[in-house]
């Protein structure tokens, strides 16, 4: 195993079929991967039923893991990625009735869930604000626009650590301020 990959440590422990570890893997990959699975694709319940159907196939093949290949979160990734496209796939082609019956439905929210969205919306603006620019940004670019650390590192030219312990704060500060 690669030295410094604390989730490749898991997928090793949970190749053992160790529970604990397990549920360790799921809490520090869990929102990675939906937000690979959403991004693809575009549906919150979908994306939420291929992270679990994701974590069932790394529960019975983590033992297919080859650290010397890639790291654990490259290879949790790439198996939501496929699993993901797999998915989108598998959906119906869209019929004539569909796209017609799309057309007629108003999806737009109504002026209560505007309300409470600009609300929402404010509230993280204003919790962002809190953070130091730089930080703000490094988070921006991690997890809305799904910049990897390597990217981050070199726009803002500081060690990939600096970034990993950026965006670690930056989300602890984030939570503290909507926690509030």
């Amino acid at each position: 195993m690669e030295a410094g990959d604390p989730i490749a440590d898991l997928i090793a422990a949970t190749a053992r079929s160790d529970r604990a570890a397990f549920r360790a893997l799921y809490s520090a990959a869990s929102a990675k991967l939906f937000g690979v699975a959403l991004r693809i694709l575009k549906d919150r319940s979908e994306a939420e039923d291929a992270v679990q159907e994701v974590f069932t196939r790394v529960w019975l093949n983590a033992r297919r893991y080859d650290a010397t290949r890639a790291r654990g979160m490259t290879w949790l990734v790439a198996i939501a990625r496929n699993h993901a496209i797999d998915r989108l796939r598998a959906r119906p082609a869209p019929t004539e009735d569909d796209t017609a019956i799309a057309r007629l439905a108003d999806g737009t929210p109504g002026p209560e869930a505007e309300s409470i969205a600009r609300g929402e919306a404010k509230r993280i603006a204003d919790c962002f604000d809190l953070l130091e620019p730089a930080r703000a940004e490094a988070v921006r670019g991690a997890y809305l626009n799904g910049l990897s650390y390597l990217d981050l590192s070199r726009h803002h030219d500081v060690p990939i650590n600096t970034i990993r312990s950026w965006l670690r704060r930056g989300l602890q500060k984030l939570k503290e301020c909507l926690d509030a």
